[in-house]
């Protein structure tokens, strides 16, 4: 009883949603509007055809038929044909049209609603479930906008047109042929209550498939090399057979609509043979009248089976509605005030006050009360242990998390009052994760400044040093480099991300561990090529080697979410016993591998 009650709430919840279709009837009520005038017209013309044929046969029966008269008939039947199918292209370019406009502007607001989501959002939510809602989702709200609506339409309108044609011919048969007609409605009712239910658990099967799909083909590296070719391709079948059996528990529902309502509009025509056949041998009717009686059947038959197939359009687009509502309601946890004003950050100057930051659903803060002021021009790196906390530090000042008011300042400005693109605008991120898209080494370089030239475009390449490669490659610059630059190691991605940071020329640079990947003499090579380009610019690097800080201004050392300690780089070797013993464990590793490598020579 309890699940039924859930049910029937959510039934009613999804139902609700339709009110996101409110606008677009609103903006194209007149493209609408005309498109029902044409299918109004089309099924006009379709009802007078069983007139024409009455007069046709209750003239053969009155032996008052002439081949003239025949012709005729046989004329304006032709002439309303062609008439039905002009106007069924109308309507169909019109309504139909509406419904796919419904959707390209539904998916532009979905896109745009996402991207204008933070961080903590795509850390909760999947690519997979995002991508099933502008796909199957949105299709089913399309035909739901689209066919649904002209099969609800032609059915009531139709529907009733032939009821009152039918009692202008004979009321009590009428009634006689459409008595079955509330068994159908009352089944109709009680299935598509239980269709919700199971067509929503078919789109979030769907949803897990497409997530699952996707992180299989980005990490296929991964896969090959762990030999897991077999495991995936069970695990994939499994779901696929989760979603099958989803589809046939929706498809046993229509076993049971499509059949009955077929049942019941055969029993109405049963009727009327048995019926109107009485009364035509009686000659209560005309044989004319008996035959254009059947044509309306006819004509109502399919209002009565379309019932059932209407409410499994709407129920299905309700749902689906139902699902995008749920994340178009989704709210950033990153929300600017009304009064904000955009600014222009040129200096570069940040300071930081006892900020402090907590992930939702963690115990502790993994940046507690930490205090840093970097002054404009200044190259400052950041060191420390895994998971003290320095990439969050990163992500709060690349605005990508929210913070307290009078926590943050760039250039004086509190970002709790300017805009995020003010902030943003004024920084060039290298994050730790890099990500490019599946498209030309130019476009992913280019991606921050897409105004920028090959020769831009060339110079911080060589200044990553990653050009040489580039030229190598077969098409060069235009070379496509797959999902997530599959094709690429990862020192040439990481390179590939200096290099796009580079060419924003932005005030703030900010590197997050954008060297890892690379060899020491490729690293070495890249920070002497830098150089020149953070000149006069704020620059932020974390690293794990002690290479890529070594020359900083200023060495901030960060432990469980603070700062304890920070200076130049001899000065935290001769004081700072984390960062002298890391930087003599990294430049002891070359001396010992030349050991290593002379004992080989010799035994050789």
């Amino acid at each position: 009883m309890r699940g039924s009650r859930l049910e029937k709430s959510s039934q009613k919840e999804a139902w609700g949603s339709v009110r996101l279709l409110k606008p677009y009837f609103k903006r194209y009520f007149w493209r609408l509007a005309g498109g029902f005038a044409a299918l109004v017209l089309v099924d006009v013309l379709q009802l007078f055809i069983p007139r024409i044929i009455k007069h046709a046969v209750d003239a053969l029966q009155k032996g008052h038929a002439t081949p003239r008269l025949l012709l005729d008939c046989g004329l304006y039947i032709s002439l309303m044909a062609l008439g039905i199918g002009v106007f069924r292209c109308v309507w169909r370019h019109l309504i139909l049209g509406f419904s796919r406009l419904v959707e390209t502007h539904m998916r532009n607001g979905l896109f745009s609603h996402l991207l204008g989501m933070d961080k903590e959002f795509f850390q909760k939510t999947s690519a997979g479930q995002v991508m099933a809602l502008a796909t199957n989702d949105l299709s089913a709200v399309q035909i739901a906008a689209g066919m649904g609506i002209v099969a609800l339409f032609d059915a009531v309108f139709m529907g009733l047109a032939a009821f009152f044609f039918m009692l202008y011919i004979n009321p009590v048969l009428t009634l006689i042929a459409v008595s079955p007609m509330p068994l159908l409605a009352m089944l109709t009712r009680t299935l598509s209550a239980r269709l919700h239910g199971r067509f929503k658990k078919v789109q979030e099967q769907f949803s897990v498939l497409t997530e699952f799909v996707r992180q299989t083909i980005s990490s296929i590296r991964l896969v090959k090399a762990y030999n897991q070719e077999e495991h995936l391709s069970g695990r994939f079948a499994r779901m696929g057979d989760t979603y099958v059996r989803d589809n046939v528990r929706v498809a046993a529902i229509y076993g049971v609509l499509f059949p009955v309502s077929g049942f019941i509009a055969n029993s109405s025509m049963l009727l009327l043979l048995i019926f109107g056949g009485r009364l035509t041998i009686r000659g209560t009717i005309s044989a004319g009248d008996f035959v254009a009686f059947i044509s309306y059947l006819f004509l109502m038959t399919w209002p009565m089976m379309a019932l059932g197939w209407v409410a499994d359009l709407f129920q299905r687009g309700a749902t689906s509605l139902s699902r995008i509502e749920s994340l178009l309601k989704i709210r950033p946890s990153l929300r600017e005030a009304e009064n904000v004003s955009s600014v222009s950050i040129g200096r570069g100057e940040i300071v930081v006050k006892n900020m402090s930051f907590v992930y939702p659903g963690q115990p502790a803060p993994i940046i507690d009360g930490l205090d840093l002021a970097i002054p404009a021009g200044m190259v400052l790196g950041i060191v420390g242990r895994t998971g003290a906390g320095k990439s969050t530090l990163c992500n709060l000042l690349g605005r990508l998390f929210p913070v307290g008011p009078g926590q943050l300042f760039f250039d004086g400005y509190d970002v709790n009052a300017v805009s995020t693109d003010s902030v943003r605008s004024a920084i060039a991120y290298v994050p730790q994760d890099v990500m490019l898209f599946s498209d030309t080494i130019a476009y992913n370089i280019s991606f921050g400044a897409p105004e920028a030239g090959m020769e831009q475009i060339e110079r911080v390449a060589r200044a990553a040093a990653i050009h040489d490669e580039i030229c190598a490659m077969p098409q060069g610059y235009d070379t496509r480099i797959g999902e997530k630059g599959v094709k690429l190691s990862g020192g040439q991605r990481q390179r590939i991300a200096i290099a796009r940071a580079l060419l924003m020329d932005r005030p703030i640079i900010m590197i997050d561990d954008g060297l890892s990947a690379v060899d020491m003499e490729t690293e070495h090579a890249i920070i002497r090529s830098i150089a020149s380009y953070l000149e006069g610019r704020t620059c932020i690097i974390v690293s794990h080697r002690i290479a890529p800080v070594a020359d900083a201004h200023r060495i901030v050392v960060m432990e469980n979410g603070r700062i304890s300690d920070q200076g130049t780089h001899s000065e935290l070797i001769e004081r700072n016993t984390f960062y002298s013993s890391i930087y003599k464990h990294q430049t002891s590793i070359p001396l010992l591998r030349g050991k290593r490598d002379g004992v080989n020579g010799g035994e050789q």
